[in-house]
């Protein structure tokens, strides 16, 4: 054998010693590796604050027991999993509450209620045979509905037709028919119509009192244009402080009048912030002090018997007192809710105020989730104030627009919106009821599809303000008769100058000087969740944070020690 043979098996011997030493070391740390996180194991089990584990980790109890107590620990994971699964569903799905205030809140921090009032009498009646009545050319009108598609009847001033085209969209629009005929003409501003055809103010608004100091009325109340003609409103936002720019109610919104003018000298009231800290008693919109009749308005009201146009109106004649009087910022809307002033009647309106506010903690969760908007969350197309009414009214005007290509002269529009003439009044007087049909479809076929409904919103998606003001009312009357008072009195004067008149008397006033505020407000914070959690582990399984903590160290810190000291060990 040569020396080359020699250390080739020299080589050889050297490396299989090699294998074996690394196939010896690495079994070695493999077993201390597992012999380290075994100790750690009984370390953790012996030391931990959970209850339960104690007993899994001793040796020298029997295995029944073992197997006992790690069945009781599953049972006891699965029903916090459960209690916490149900604690984190109510904290994403129900986080807000609305609950009382802790403390009542005095009239004056709110305006007084804006008050929306319209006489049914459209247009003065005349005297029979010095012009053509509504109820002449409405009996024209349907004669020819049937006979012709284009109406042009004789012996009608251009005036005439005019006032007529426009009270077809003030009176009963209901009895309009689908197919009615073209009424002859060129395009009507029918704002500058109805104010031609208004009655006299001063003779219909009598007398008004605010605050115990008679006024002209005039001083009072300013024109708005509604769904119904044009109506006068008492502590009622600018349409320049509601609408925007572009609009053509913005364009058309007057004069300010005098108590108007005492919103310039402090920062101005809103729904949200209120009124401000330096602001006097008098402010704008106005409010009052206490309850009671004399820290509110009253009214005069009167209409004249030969002046009432009972085809217009139908049978029922006198003043609305519209949706059921009206936040300042709110636009209104006559013909959905109302108050009815008969005439001859007096009438007590006692407002009891119903107010929701949020907290500040809200403000983080998502629209959907508090089930509200805050006023910079939703911005309106046509209106710089977000209520859920004024935003209901955009959406109907948008929907009216698409389903007719029009909308009504009443409804917010920009002033290239085209205005639906007297062919489209069966279109836009049924656009209403088709939306609510729809957006009823539509939320109903989501809510089927998911059963989280509070993550569904409408198409027109005009969820509530998170900071809301409502006026609930208390109605009653009693007669009012004029003739006999004046024969009373002895003055024979008044029905001379005012032959036919019938008189109503209106009273609004708060109820009490002070009401409970309903506030928004966290249900479910983090906190709370998270002290929901702690009670339930703490309950089933004594688990804490400094559990947390132990398990961590044990698995991590105190493992690392215990391989070290093995590794050493074996090393020795």
């Amino acid at each position: 054998m040569t020396v080359s043979e020699f250390d080739i098996e020299d080589s050889v011997d050297l490396t299989t010693d090699n294998r074996n030493k690394n196939r010896r070391s690495s079994v070695g740390g493999a077993a201390a590796a597992c012999e380290g996180f075994m100790v750690t194991y009984q370390e953790y089990c012996e030391h931990t604050s959970i209850h339960g584990v104690q007993y899994l980790g001793d040796r020298q109890r029997p295995m029944p027991e073992r197997i006992f107590w790690l069945i009781a620990f599953l049972i006891s994971i699965y029903g916090c999993s459960m209690l916490i699964t149900s604690a984190y569903t109510k904290w994403t799905e129900t986080p807000v509450i609305v609950s009382f205030a802790e403390k009542s809140t005095p009239v004056w921090n709110i305006p007084f209620p804006a008050v929306t009032v319209c006489s049914e009498t459209k247009r003065v009646l005349k005297q029979k045979g010095k012009e053509t009545t509504y109820a002449d050319l409405y009996s024209q009108f349907s004669e020819e509905m049937r006979a012709s598609r284009i109406f042009k009847p004789q012996n009608v001033s251009a005036l005439e037709m005019e006032e007529f085209r426009t009270l077809l969209h003030v009176c009963n629009t209901q009895i309009i028919d689908e197919d009615m005929p073209l009424i002859a003409g060129d395009d009507l501003d029918y704002f500058e119509v109805l104010e031609r055809m208004l009655p006299q103010f001063d003779r219909y608004f009598f007398y008004c009192r605010w605050l115990s100091r008679f006024g002209e009325c005039e001083k009072f109340f300013r024109k708005t244009l509604t769904e119904e003609g044009i109506c006068y409103t008492f502590n009622g936002l600018r349409a320049t402080e509601i609408y925007r720019e572009d609009t053509y109610q913005y364009q058309h919104s007057g004069e300010a009048l005098e108590m108007e003018n005492i919103s310039s000298r402090h920062s101005p009231w809103t729904l949200e912030s209120g009124y401000a800290h330096s602001s006097d008693v008098e402010t704008f919109p106005a409010r009052v002090l206490s309850a009671g009749a004399r820290s509110g308005i009253f009214l005069a009201l009167q209409s004249f018997k030969q002046e009432v146009d009972y085809a217009c109106r139908g049978p029922v004649q006198g003043f609305k007192v519209g949706v059921l009087l009206h936040a300042p910022d709110d636009v209104p809307q006559v013909s959905k809710q109302f108050v009815r002033i008969p005439m001859g009647k007096e009438v007590l309106i006692a407002v009891k105020p119903s107010m929701i506010t949020m907290s500040s903690g809200i403000a983080e969760y998502h629209p959907l989730r508090r089930q509200c908007f805050l006023s910079q969350e939703r911005s309106l197309r046509f209106f710089k104030v977000y209520t859920e009414s004024n935003c209901q009214l955009e959406c109907l005007a948008n929907f009216t627009l698409t389903k007719c290509g029009c909308v009504k002269f009443s409804m917010p529009r920009n002033m290239d919106m085209p205005v639906c003439g007297e062919d489209k009044i069966h279109c836009y007087d049924r656009a209403e009821r088709q939306l609510l049909v729809r957006e009823f479809k539509r939320v109903r076929a989501l809510n089927a599809a998911r059963e989280d409904w509070r993550g569904v919103e409408s198409a027109c998606n005009c969820m509530p303000a998170c900071t809301s003001l409502v006026y609930n009312t208390e109605i009653s009357q009693a007669n009012f008769d004029l003739e006999e008072m004046l024969l009373a009195e002895g003055d024979t004067d008044f029905l001379q100058e005012y032959p036919g008149s019938q008189m109503s008397r209106l009273s609004i006033y708060f109820k009490q000087s002070q009401f409970i505020t309903s506030k928004r407000s966290e249900l479910y914070g983090v906190t709370e969740f998270l002290a929901n959690c702690g009670g339930i582990f703490g309950l089933f399984m004594g688990f804490s944070i400094l559990s947390m903590v132990e398990m961590i160290y044990h698995f991590t810190l105190r493992l690392f020690t215990n391989l070290k000291r093995l590794t050493k060990v074996q090393e020795q």
